[in-house]
């Protein structure tokens, strides 16, 4: 046997907090020295927290990462701490190039730093604004100690590991390739992989996959925790040549450890002819990657390792473990996805307490629930007692009716507040709203009327002013509280509803906020969101007003937003899997005021108040990110705001 152990740590790290950041990692190696780790893993961009973003073009930024990388030496080079080569993620400059890099330290020395070479600059990621990619087989060396640099593996005396840098790990070409080729045995990667849905199962299959296409032990290891609109999901893997050893629990910081056998990743190399044929058909064509010898480093079998036994005894049976629901699942990580983006609370330090402008309806309760969870989990170290009195003081909910809120939502309100002991208070706006109509009929020119439109927006904008003032004068945090179908279409007010500090459900689709609502309820009995379950989503801004009467009904308006915005799909196409989707009985159930011919309507009245809405969309506070359709300029969906509808040919769609 060759046997060693594995540790990683998922850490939630803060932007620009080193030395914070950098004390996490230390503890977390005092604990990889206790379990007699061989190899402690960290994740990617540790030292300065991830994204760091443009904030690498300051020279002070990245010259303070090699100071707190020299603490975290100093601490290597200590009493027992020579038995672990430890490897993290830290940004290095060489020749005037920024290089998103891991760096394998042991016994208080740079062994190597091995830049990333695949860079993403889809989606939410822009690296290749700032870094620049590691080279294939290209070595150099690095500072005043000439430290090797480059595409580098390392042989210890328990083995030989390469290292590589998350999205290195999202191609089947990527370095591990030829670094396995090269004689790896394990490959690391650290990775600050944001969280998506459905993003889980993907990695695992994918980690899989890589392990057994390279006959190789790989190592993951991913951050936790929430920097700015990102979250971060955590977890970790050890998988051996297709075999998941170990997985880390999501969702928390914390450490996980796993013992693996290297002479089975040599054994199977040896017995499979294809990954040798491989083997045998790369080195006819290609030079080794160039191995960093590190004869005094730490070796395998260690007195307390012992082998890795399955857990239900059997080497022949897979073990016996429930299979989560995946619908359960799916809601589970959308609630702590939404909890984690609340670090905006904690890390930008700008707040004392968070207020919630609440209607009575679907939005604003899903988003009181989480910041509940939130709260009770923040004082959760307190008494049972004084728990309950900080969670009441810190979530502060308004209710600002005006003559079109109904008694039942203001009710509702008064309801899930008392029902959940957070503060509350009612403040009627009416007064508010009829002076400011007189004010603006002052100002219209002569034939000028003051709109329908106009005065329900009134409405909102005296709520926005009135949580903005509140914030100003208590240091609250207000959360906004729409949802990213009525930010695509524009059915929110700018200076209104549509404002506030940060968002937690502004990238979900109203249909799955109804869904989550419902979930809750049955999961955490809830009684008031029974309530809000039985009334109609109303902005009540009008008298009898109705959401999907102004617009369409929610899992038509869903749809539309999915197959134009993330399929890219023509007004046509999006009309025509529609048609194949829903039967005419089925759309007359949805709406009462269906008839043939509405389906098209709605298709061609989604695109025009799209397109009509990015100019709003654009001024909206930054959001948790869970989805990889998200209406987001900066980090997901770069549309013109000025644009011409001409390319969509709606016009001649509608005409025919």
């Amino acid at each position: 046997m060759r046997l060693i152990n594995i540790g990683f740590a998922n850490i939630n790290t803060h932007v620009g907090a080193f030395k914070t950041n950098t004390d996490k990692v230390i503890e977390f190696m005092k604990l990889m020295k206790e379990k007699s780790c061989t190899i402690g893993c960290f994740q990617e961009q540790v030292i300065s927290g991830y994204p760091s973003e443009d904030l690498i073009q300051w020279h002070s930024f990245v010259d303070a990462q090699w100071t707190e990388l020299n603490r975290v030496l100093d601490i290597s080079r200590s009493k027992g701490f020579n038995r672990t080569a430890f490897i993290l993620g830290i940004t290095v400059e060489q020749k005037g190039n920024l290089y998103n890099s891991a760096v394998v330290i042991c016994d208080g020395k740079v062994l190597g730093i091995v830049p990333k070479e695949k860079l993403p600059t889809y989606g939410i990621f822009y690296e290749w604004r700032t870094f620049s990619p590691g080279i294939p087989y290209d070595t150099g060396e690095i500072g005043p100690g000439k430290i090797p640099f480059g595409d580098l593996i390392f042989r210890f005396p328990f083995g030989t590991i390469g290292v590589e840098v998350c999205e290195d790990l999202w191609s089947p070409d990527g370095p591990a390739r030829r670094r396995a080729y090269s004689g790896a045995e394990v490959i690391v990667n650290v990775s600050s992989s944001p969280f998506r849905i459905g993003v889980e199962n993907t990695r695992k299959e994918m980690i899989s996959t890589r392990a057994a296409d390279n006959q190789m032990t790989l190592v993951y290891v991913n951050q936790v925790g929430g920097n700015d609109s990102l979250v971060f999901d955590g977890g970790g893997y050890v998988n051996q040549n297709g075999h998941m050893l170990a997985e880390a629990p999501r969702w928390r910081e914390g450490f996980t450890s796993q013992t693996v056998d290297l002479n089975r990743t040599q054994r199977l190399r040896h017995e499979n002819t294809t990954w040798r044929i491989d083997y045998d058909q790369y080195h006819r064509q290609n030079s080794s990657v160039k191995a960093i010898e590190v004869p005094d480093g730490p070796k395998a079998n260690q007195k307390d390792f012992a082998f890795p036994l399955p857990a239900d005894k059997s080497f022949f049976m897979p073990s016996v473990t429930d299979r989560p629901d995946p619908l359960k699942a799916y809601f589970n990580d959308l609630i702590e996805a939404m909890i984690t983006g609340l670090d905006y609370f904690d890390k930008t330090k700008a707040f004392k307490k968070i207020g919630i402008a609440l209607s009575g309806g679907k939005d604003s309760l899903l988003t009181l629930l989480i910041v509940y969870m939130y709260a009770k989990r923040k004082f959760s170290h307190l008494s049972e007692k004084e728990s309950k009195k900080a969670v009441h003081e810190f979530i502060a909910c308004f209710s600002l009716p005006s003559q079109f809120n109904s008694d039942t939502t203001k009710d509702i309100s008064r309801k899930i507040c008392l029902e959940l002991d957070v503060s509350f208070r009612e403040i009627p706006i009416q007064e508010q709203v009829d002076a400011e109509k007189e004010a603006v009929k002052k100002m219209l020119s002569e034939g000028e009327t003051l709109t329908e439109m106009t005065e329900q927006n009134i409405q909102a904008r005296i709520r926005g002013e009135h949580m903005m003032n509140w914030t100003n004068s208590s240091g609250g945090m207000w959360i906004q509280t729409g949802n990213m179908t009525e930010k695509a279409v524009g059915y929110t007010t700018v200076g209104g509803d549509m404002m506030g500090a940060y968002s937690l459900i502004a990238n979900l689709p109203k249909t799955v906020v109804i869904a989550l609502l419902r979930y809750i309820h049955a999961e955490y009995g809830i009684k008031t969101i029974a309530d809000v379950l039985n009334t109609k989503a109303s902005a009540e801004l009008a008298a009898d007003q109705e959401d999907e009467k102004d617009l369409m009904p929610f899992d038509v308006l869903d749809s539309c937003m999915y197959l134009f915005v993330e399929e890219k799909k023509s007004p046509l196409a999006v009309y025509k899997i529609m048609r194949a989707m829903w039967s005419d009985d089925e759309l007359k159930k949805l709406s009462p005021a269906y008839s043939p011919g509405t389906l098209k309507k709605w298709v061609l009245q989604f695109c025009r108040l799209f397109t009509n809405a990015i100019f709003k969309w654009v001024q909206t506070p930054q959001a948790v990110h869970v989805g990889k359709l998200e209406l987001d300029r900066e980090r997901a969906l770069q549309l013109p705001v000025v644009q011409s509808r001409e390319w969509l040919e709606l016009e001649k769609w509608e005409d025919s």
